[in-house]
């Protein structure tokens, strides 16, 4: 077991080439603060909002697994690497599980669950009028108009359809999403040209296709829009995040933002949070983008990310994830499953947020899968996700 002994022996110990990799993750996604740079995302300070308890859940609800056989929903959850699942429905928690142990009140990081959480946040900031989704990325920010994003508008970001060339293939080192690692400091520096600053990395990717038009999942554009809000506002991204949203859904702990050599915050997939906290980001969106009564999130920015745009779906069905997510979307920074009305949010090594307003459903699950994508896992997930959400609609 990675990181046990006082100190550790040397070979269960993490480092900055296998901390994302098993058996090592179970322990580094649940102690992120040990190892890279972080700021801290305040939850203010008021009093956490107590989620009410409900009965309902049974563990052992038959669910068909991809291989081609019945399971339990109780299976499905110890086979797929779970460290934390959280299950609300109508607002009130009717399961929320440990299975390895994680502390109910340790922050976990979220990998690409933090591009919801900044495409909320645009939706703030554009309902308060900092932003303007038609609007240029680069008259925001101008360092970008020598690049690849010249002329990409804030919505084209937020649905991944800018003409930006960047690879988001995890197994391979020199794909652009393992470069800009090297650059926040996740990974070991091979390639000593790169730029020392996520930012100035940014400014140097090329587009090879015109923006607004096809969908390719790029985690850039995220990264994009926390610049475009942090220029937009003249405030840091922690502040944006804590004011416009943390603060204001009564969490129990802060959350945490890893941060590069220059203090940007990794927005695409560097922010961490507890179970908890995360089921009330969730539930916040459920009820329409209330907490306690409060707005949070505008509601008509809810509806557009569940409508998608007039396209989304072929543009989607286009881009060749239909296969994982059949009648799929993507749209502000949220995924859209076909045939319901959902808003997904996902992560790799097995992160996810389920919002499915007309079951009054919401459930988190994080997760230390061995390999960044497990498609298996994932659907297998996805039907225990259905069988509990029939089951409590039926009670």
């Amino acid at each position: 077991m990675t990181m046990i002994g006082f100190p550790p022996r040397p070979a269960d110990r993490w480092s900055l080439a296998t901390w994302q990799n098993a058996p090592a993750n179970r322990w580094s996604f649940q102690h992120v603060r040990e190892v890279v740079p972080t700021a801290r995302v305040s939850r203010g300070g008021t009093t956490a909002t107590p989620l009410p308890m409900a009965g309902g859940f049974d563990p052992e609800q038959a669910v068909w697994r991809l291989e081609g056989n019945w399971s339990t929903v109780a299976d499905v959850i110890a086979d797929t690497y779970t460290d934390g699942f959280l299950v609300l429905h109508r607002g009130q928690v009717v399961t929320e599980q440990y299975p390895e142990g994680m502390p109910a009140d340790r922050p976990h990081i979220l990998m690409s669950v933090s591009k919801s959480v900044v495409g909320a946040l645009v939706g703030i900031l554009a309902d308060e009028g900092a932003i303007d989704v038609l609007t240029a990325v680069d008259a925001y920010v101008p360092e970008l108009a020598g690049s690849g994003y010249r002329g990409a508008t804030v919505q084209d970001v937020l649905d991944m359809r800018s003409g930006v060339r960047f690879s988001e293939t995890y197994l391979d080192p020199a794909a652009e999403v393992r470069l800009l690692e090297q650059v926040i400091g996740w990974a070991p520096r091979t390639d000593p040209d790169l730029p020392t600053s996520m930012y100035d990395y940014l400014a140097t990717l090329r587009a090879d296709r015109a923006h607004g038009t096809a969908f390719e999942y790029r985690s850039c554009e995220t990264d994009i829009l926390a610049w475009v809000c942090e220029r937009a506002t003249g405030s840091r991204l922690t502040e944006l995040l804590s004011s416009r949203i943390w603060a204001k859904l009564g969490c129990e702990q802060d959350m945490d933002a890893a941060v590069d050599p220059a203090g940007a915050v990794f927005a695409d997939g560097g922010l961490s949070a507890t179970l908890r906290d995360l089921g009330r980001f969730g539930q916040m969106l459920l009820d329409g983008g209330f907490a306690h009564g409060r707005p949070v999130v505008p509601g008509w920015w809810i509806t557009d990310s569940l409508a998608g745009a007039a396209d989304t779906r072929d543009t989607f069905a286009a881009s060749g994830n239909g296969s994982w997510l059949p009648g799929g979307g993507y749209r502000n920074q949220f995924w859209l499953p076909g045939g319901r009305e959902v808003l997904l949010c996902l992560g790799i090594h097995g992160q996810l947020i389920w919002i499915e307003p007309a079951r009054e459903l919401v459930v988190v699950k994080l997760s230390s899968w061995p390999l960044p994508q497990q498609p298996a896992l994932l659907l297998d997930t996805f039907a225990a996700i259905d069988m509990i959400g029939f089951q409590l609609t039926l009670g």
